[in-house]
């Protein structure tokens, strides 16, 4: 299992918001590269980039800064926010991105999502992030009546092979993961060969050494942010965790 560390950019620079609420932000980084950096320093092997400004504006907002972040790193990169076209996901892959999430898209356009899966094979990932049980999209801030189980079943049979699942409720709050919807989330991938990349709430090496027993076999991933803005523990502790739980 990998440990993804998250740099959210919005304005340009390094954020992290609690619960997907835009006024509640701490700044980290004026510079997401810095960012970037001292996660590779630490012994990243792949990092989770999102951009906030384009999730919320519906169009990427900050490829100059991603495409710094891919330039940078010395490790795979994985890209979403605002990607919501053929031409959106051309331009962060264009960016170097070596993978590209959707959110909105993946509800408004499910046939785009089946072509671009077509296209883009295993490169193309989709996030499954839940508002009290039900998929949130527009940047987290519109809830869906569809639950993320379903929509991993219906895209996995769209050719989907990736999924990100964030319990929003969670996400940036350090108060650990939510372990019932991610078997909920994990069963539906299992269910079609999909994998999935946990997200949220990740405060403490236990949490990761709880998800990894867990022992789910679709589970490839978890995305960590804010406990490692804040040192709790380095990305080698992180992913030291995930291996010997």
């Amino acid at each position: 299992m990998l440990l993804y560390p998250a740099i959210d950019i919005r304005g340009g620079g390094a954020v992290r918001l609690v619960q997907g609420d835009y006024e509640r932000e701490t700044a980290f980084d004026a510079d997401p590269v810095d960012a970037a950096r001292r996660w590779l320093d630490q012994g990243a092997r792949a990092l989770h980039v999102v951009d906030l400004d384009g999730a919320r504006k519906g169009a990427p907002a900050n490829l100059d800064q991603v495409g710094r972040v891919c330039h940078a790193s010395t490790a795979p990169v994985q890209v979403g926010g605002g990607l919501r076209s053929a031409e959106d996901v051309a331009a962060a892959l264009a960016a170097g991105a070596d993978r590209v999430v959707l959110g909105t898209a993946a509800l408004a356009d499910p046939a785009l999502v089946e072509a671009l899966a077509a296209e883009h094979g295993e490169r193309l990932v989709v996030s499954a992030d839940a508002r009290s049980g039900k998929v949130a999209v527009s940047g987290w801030e519109r809830e869906t009546a569809i639950s993320p189980e379903q929509l991993i079943a219906d895209l996995a049979r769209r050719g989907v092979r990736r999924f990100v699942y964030t319990p929003v409720e969670v996400d940036g709050t350090l108060a650990g993961p939510v372990l019932d919807g991610v078997r909920a989330a994990a069963g539906a991938a299992a269910a079609t060969g999909a994998e999935l990349v946990y997200s949220g709430g990740i405060g403490s090496l236990d949490d990761l050494r709880a998800l990894a027993r867990l022992e789910l076999e679709p589970l490839g991933g978890v995305i960590v942010g804010r406990a490692l803005y804040d040192g709790r523990f380095t990305v080698a502790e992180g992913q030291g965790a995930l291996d010997s739980p």
